[in-house]
């Protein structure tokens, strides 16, 4: 089923290439301006808007704000290697900021002043990657994720003021999520791709002398109040009434009028929300009865007995058939670097699924949990401190995409992903009250933040039509506002939502770019994105609007694996379960054939890393239904892939692909490059030369085995770029020569 958007014309040739992007923003502690990434002058570089009364207004129902003024912006001298995020520290004084040198993959966390100054680096560990979590609400202290050059992750906490650091965890595959304001309690994740946990675990309760003692949330920034008092009827800081989930259980207070939750935060919460819906399944209980079977390989579904033709090693008999739910083959906790440390404690223990995000309430007393474990669809999980959780949101019609929650623990945003739109909610967590928001201008939400009164969130988003722009909502009342961005591009074309059936009759679905002014069936490329958990939306992408001005229809699919469709979709193409994979990408083929979108003699075939891997799989098992190819950053080999990206990278993708020595064979099997002897469709490989996530050395090895056996094939390589193109002028010659790859193989007439 095809839901068919309104018409519009062919986009130009160019359309969006220069476009300008604006992400990542955060709000200034006193509202009086948005820092954000622009890459306005060719590269991702911090910009910050000071925030006025002369911001667009948008009204629901409208076409959305064309852009803000600008007046007044002003760049933030970083340096001259791209930035990628950006976080205002609660005391305005500085900026966090994440480099990437080179545009590679080891990324670097940086300070500098929001007008300019004291620029320099917090954490850049020597062949090693840093990123930062979140500043901690105490002073201008961060914690931050190190991650060694053997792979091994320590979550520290630097004062940005002193330099000051604390390392206060460690371990394989572990990420800090959150630190309580005084700095007591942690929250931490551990585990590979799809099986991740969450633990607490408290801190000693001395500060290390590196942080000098600076109250917590005092304004500093110019003109800027002192925040801890500054809200409209708000207690003075360090009262209990400041944090709702903080005072013992008793009568209830001042909070009376508004239904005074007893006892400690989830406690009071679970009352107010009692009822079946709303509690998790006991943790002896395993996954809820009522979702469907967990598609882990072992764990009630069957792998594909055979690998398709074209991928020739077989799996082993009976292989993954006694792996436990959740862990990956032949590996052991301890290796997976899954067993927590000293004091840590599990959070939805003895259930099945992931959880990828959470945050800990002010008083560290309550963790916020993004997760679908015991079901199968993210939600939003609360955990208090007697361990039981409480589910505090979930729809079955939709994911939960992301949330942020207030700095008075009071209030949590929520973005949902329906089918790939994102829908937004305010939920007041003292009452357990939510109430939806307004559409924003565009259909997907890449990021949310609150400012530290709860009053108001600042957003990216984009659609189609519309590259990625900056808007603030008024929580209150649901009106946005324009911050920073380019205006919706008038001749861009709009997607269109197809479903249709798998061979062995699973749901996928896709976004269709039709080719506007096309009389009949059109050459069309399937394009497959990244991860395998990802997703594709309908986001701004010009290599789509530059195919289309080409007389070239894509279908963005999202085939089994995906993310954004519950936990069982996305499992369903993990170890031996991705040859079906393999074979989806086929069956979107045919159905655009069967559809009547594309000329059957013209389809092409298209990924981006996990993608690219994808790609090359389908034309060696599928030759005969691909005219052409492009491969970009893929995985060739994903024996040599182990061997050759970041130590991290190879330990969390055990779950998704199988081990590495235990699941030698069906490794082998999974990859495309000992099927090359199929390989019939001209391609065009595009690479990365900093890339060390999929290194270089898998191009280089599909280069070569393509053209020993005669395929003409081409290799665009970008000396300056990693894993992702970030330059302005890279993606311009990126778009150019796939455009041009698929119009000269898919024999697409010259309309000049």
């Amino acid at each position: 089923m095809v839901e068919i958007l309104g018409a519009r014309s062919r986009p130009s040739m160019g359309t969006g290439l220069t476009a300008r992007s604006c992400r990542a923003p955060a709000l200034a502690p006193d509202v009086s301006a948005v820092a954000f990434i622009d890459d306005r002058d060719g590269s991702p570089r911090v910009w910050i808007q000071p925030l006025g009364a002369d911001l667009e207004e948008w009204t629901p129902g409208e076409d959305g704000p064309e852009g803000p003024p600008g007046r007044g912006a002003w760049p933030v001298d970083t340096g001259s290697e791209p930035v990628a995020d950006v976080s205002w520290s609660p005391d305005a004084r500085r900026l966090a900021v994440l480099v990437v040198p080179g545009g590679g993959e080891h990324t670097q966390v940086w300070t500098v002043r929001p007008e300019g100054g004291d620029l320099r680096p917090l954490s850049a560990p020597e062949g090693g990657s840093a990123s930062f979590v979140r500043w901690t609400g105490q002073g201008e202290v961060l914690l931050v994720a190190e991650v060694t050059a053997t792979g091994r992750t320590e979550a520290v906490l630097i004062d940005a003021a002193s330099g000051g650091r604390e390392v206060i965890a460690d371990g394989a595959l572990m990420h800090p999520a959150s630190v309580s304001r005084d700095h007591r309690r942690m929250l931490l994740r551990r585990g590979p791709r799809g099986v991740r946990r969450m633990y607490v675990a408290d801190l000693p309760a001395a500060l290390p002398a590196a942080f000098p003692g600076a109250p917590a949330l005092a304004g500093a920034f110019p003109g800027a109040p002192v925040l801890s008092g500054a809200f409209p009827g708000a207690p003075a800081a360090g009262h209990d009434e400041a944090f709702p989930f903080a005072r013992p259980a008793g009568p209830a207070g001042a909070d009376e009028a508004a239904g005074a939750l007893p006892g400690h935060g989830i406690a009071g919460l679970a009352a107010a929300l009692s009822g079946p819906d709303h509690l998790f399944p006991g943790s002896s209980a395993g996954p809820d009865p009522g979702l469907p079977g967990d598609l882990t390989p072992g764990a009630g579904v069957a792998p594909s007995p055979l690998p398709p033709a074209g991928l020739r090693s077989d799996p082993p008999p009976g292989h993954l058939a006694d792996v436990p739910p959740g862990l990956p083959a032949g590996m052991p906790d301890e290796a997976a670097g899954d067993l927590p440390g000293p004091g840590e404690r599990p959070l939805l223990a003895g259930l099945t699924g992931t959880t990828d995000y959470g945050i800990l309430s002010p008083d560290g007393m309550t963790a916020y949990l993004l997760s679908d474990v015991g079901r199968d669809r993210a939600a939003l999980v609360a955990v208090g401190e007697d361990g039981a959780p409480v589910v505090l949101a979930e729809r079955h019609d939709a994911e939960l995409d992301q949330f942020a929650l207030s700095a008075d623990g009071r209030r949590v945003v929520l973005v949902w992903n329906t089918d790939g739109r994102s829908e937004l909610e305010v939920m007041e967590l003292v009452t357990g009250l939510t109430r939806p928001l307004p559409p924003p201008p565009a259909e997907v939400v890449t990021s949310i933040r609150i400012s530290l009164d709860g009053a108001l969130a600042v957003l990216a988003a984009e659609g189609p039509d519309r590259p990625s722009h900056v808007l603030l909502c008024d929580l209150a009342t649901g009106g946005y506002r324009s911050v920073a961005g380019a205006g919706r591009i008038t001749e861009a074309a709009g997607a269109e939502l197809m479903r249709f059936q798998a061979r062995d009759g699973m749901e996928l679905t896709g976004w269709l770019y039709r080719v506007p002014d096309a009389p009949g069936p059109a050459p069309c490329v399937v394009y497959l994105h990244g991860g395998p958990e990802s997703q594709e939306r309908p986001t701004f992408n010009p290599l789509f609007q530059n195919l289309l001005a080409a007389g070239i229809g894509v279908l963005a699919a999202n085939v089994r694996g995906s993310s954004g469709f519950g936990r069982a979709f996305r499992n369903a193409d993990n170890h031996a379960l991705r040859f079906d994979a393999i074979h989806d990408v086929a069956d979107c083929a045919l159905e655009l054939a069967r559809a009547g979108v594309a000329d059957p003699d013209r389809i092409a075939c298209m990924g981006r890393s996990y993608g690219g891997y994808l790609t090359l799989a389908a034309l060696v098992t599928h030759p005969d239904l691909f005219r052409a190819g492009v491969d970009v950053c893929g995985m060739a080999d994903l024996e040599t892939f182990y061997e050759r990206t970041e130590p991290w990278i190879a330990a969390a993708a055990v779950s998704e692909y199988g081990h590495p020595v235990t699941d030698r064979e069906l490794l082998r099997a999974l990859s495309p490059l000992h099927s090359f002897d199929r390989l019939e469709a001209p391609l065009l490989i595009v690479h990365g030369a900093q890339d060390t996530n999929v290194p270089l050395h898998e191009a280089e090895q599909a280069l070569r085995a393509a053209r020993e056996r005669g395929v003409p094939c081409e290799l665009l390589l970008f000396e300056d770029e990693g894993h992702e193109i970030r330059q302005t002028a890279n993606r311009a010659t990126f778009v150019k020569n796939v455009v041009e790859w698929f119009g000269w193989h898919l024999a697409v007439p010259d309309r000049g």
